[in-house]
């Protein structure tokens, strides 16, 4: 079988484990959802946006595990000596060829990026699965940051990144954990995650398992503007504390 037909196959597979993990999710079943996903041993091709502390870090773990992944940001010769660092399954390009190549897409910018980069990649960026790391910090973003803080995160990115199946994630941990987590043995740290798409959480659950972590679905995009530094959500959590977090929250 050529490496090809090989690859389609393995993504056809992938989304088979999605589809079933969205019909669980549709029924209320979030927890296991996740799970579904997290099992699939399938490679993608990943798009980075942003190939900086938390992208790079991530781009990397996810290359040693591999995928392929293709990562960009305003320094192309710092993405094609990342990608040389990392071997074959690691390459460099603009946002926009990354944006194409991807499967999944991660961005990790500053959040004043955001609306800029929505408008750029408006046309590749539709209908596929993107993770948002992107925090809205107003001392840095501005305006833009305090607009994102009053509406909420979650529904703010969504409203900037048009057609994206959007998942909020890796946005209240610090990269330097990264690279540990991915080598933890025993219990796992969690990573909440929000998202309105069943498929999308299910495929982004999948990967954020294979960085080390556990993910923990806190629900729809509205509960992303918890997911930002400065909430209890913030910091290293294991699955259990941040599903109490969570109920705490919510009754609030």
């Amino acid at each position: 079988m050529k490496a090809n037909d090989a690859m389609k196959q393995n993504r056809r597979g992938f989304l088979r484990v999605a589809g079933a993990a969205a019909a669980t999710f549709a029924l209320g079943g979030l927890p296991f959802a996740a799970r579904a996903a997290s099992d699939a041993t399938v490679k993608m091709k990943i798009g980075i946006v942003g190939s900086g502390r938390i992208g790079g870090t991530l781009g990397g773990i996810w290359v040693k595990a591999g995928h392929e992944v293709m990562f960009s940001s305003l320094d192309l010769e710092h993405d094609k000596k990342l990608a040389a660092s990392l071997g074959s399954n690691a390459r460099a390009g603009t946002p926009r060829e990354a944006a194409a190549f991807g499967d999944v897409l991660l961005i990790a910018v500053p959040y004043s990026a955001l609306p800029q980069l929505g408008r750029d990649l408006a046309d590749l960026i539709k209908g596929k699965v993107v993770i948002d790391t992107s925090n809205p910090i107003p001392a840095r973003d501005g305006e833009i940051a305090t607009w994102a803080r009053e509406k909420g995160a979650g529904l703010a990115s969504a409203e900037l990144l048009p057609g994206a199946h959007l998942v909020r994630a890796f946005n209240a941990i610090g990269y330097a954990k990264l690279p540990e987590a991915a080598l933890r043995q025993g219990e796992l740290t969690g990573v909440p995650m929000a998202g309105d798409d069943a498929n999308a959480v299910a495929v982004a659950s999948g990967l954020v398992r294979e960085v080390g972590f556990e993910p923990v679905v806190i629900g729809p995009l509205a509960m992303g503007k918890y997911l930002i530094p400065g909430t209890p959500l913030a910091g290293e959590h294991t699955p259990e504390q941040i599903r109490k977090i969570v109920a705490t929250l919510n009754r609030n």
